[in-house]
């Protein structure tokens, strides 16, 4: 008997601290990190309120007040002039502090196209929007779209905080290698870890650019010239034109001519004779 209460014992107090540990925190108090399947899910287990909904007040401000939004949009302007255009786009996105990303004009037989993008503040997204129509005779097309990336954000942040641990124990490791070979392996794991923080922070400062600025691409059609003024200087120059035109098709049959000439007057004089002898 007295045998038996010494091995039991011992393990019901294992098993009491295990059950202590294990109930410390409850899950209300800890927030989920979701992993890569978690995208549309909910990110953080919510306390219940007293009437069974859901109590968010104690989520960071950072999460309800400075979501990270990535706008875009497109749109296309008939215009009447690309150039002068392309010009009035740059400088209202100069006015708003924002930039030009990139720009281009093309030239072709039946007009004059362009392309520019530009970059704005997100809050001056729909105000921008609005001034590029007014610069348009007409706008056949535009589209806007919003990504929510604050999931995304928080989970980087996430994997950057356990990198950021994991790198500190080994650094700490490091420091109590005994031979090189154990400092190897260790430099070998630190050089992964920091290669997978870098590539993380990268991404986040992409979110972040991306979020505080959105993205706004244009494309400039010339509308076709069904309004343009009556110009009697136009007419003139176009019957100028005509008429070298015509001028100079004339003279290259005139030269054909006289440089054949051995192959059609012989034939010419002898249908003549023969035509007078019939008359006569």
């Amino acid at each position: 008997m007295n045998k038996l209460l010494r091995v039991s014992i011992p393990i019901l107090l294992i098993l009491g601290l295990v059950l202590i540990s294990g109930c410390g925190a409850s899950p209300s108090e800890l927030p989920s990190i979701p992993g890569e399947g978690g995208r549309g899910e909910e990110s953080f287990l919510v306390p219940a309120s007293a009437d069974g909904g859901r109590d968010e007040s104690w989520i960071p401000a950072e999460l309800t007040e400075d979501r990270k939004i990535v706008k875009t949009g497109y749109m296309t302007l008939e215009v009447e002039n690309i150039t002068e255009t392309m010009d009035k786009v740059a400088e209202m996105a100069d006015e708003f502090n924002g930039y030009v990303v990139s720009s281009y004009k093309h030239e072709y037989e039946r007009g004059v196209s362009g392309h520019i993008t530009i970059r704005v503040p997100s809050e001056k997204f729909d105000e921008a929007f609005a001034r590029l129509r007014q610069l348009a005779i007409a706008v056949p097309y535009e589209t806007t779209t919003a990504t929510d990336v604050t999931e995304e954000y928080v989970d980087l942040e996430a994997q950057l905080g356990n990198l950021l641990a994991t790198e500190a124990q080994y650094l700490t490791l490091m420091e109590k290698a005994e031979n090189v070979e154990d400092m190897l392996k260790v430099q070998k794991e630190i050089s992964n870890v920091r290669g997978q923080i870098e590539q993380i922070e990268g991404r986040m400062k992409y979110l972040e650019q991306t979020s505080e600025t959105s993205l706004i691409e244009v494309n400039l059609e010339e509308t076709e010239g069904l309004t343009e003024p009556w110009s009697a200087s136009a007419v003139l120059k176009s019957a100028v034109r005509g008429l070298t035109t015509f001028g100079r098709g004339l003279a290259t049959v005139l030269i054909w001519l006289g440089i054949f000439c051995w192959a059609w007057v012989p034939p010419l004089v002898i249908w003549l004779r023969r035509r007078r002898r019939a008359k006569s």
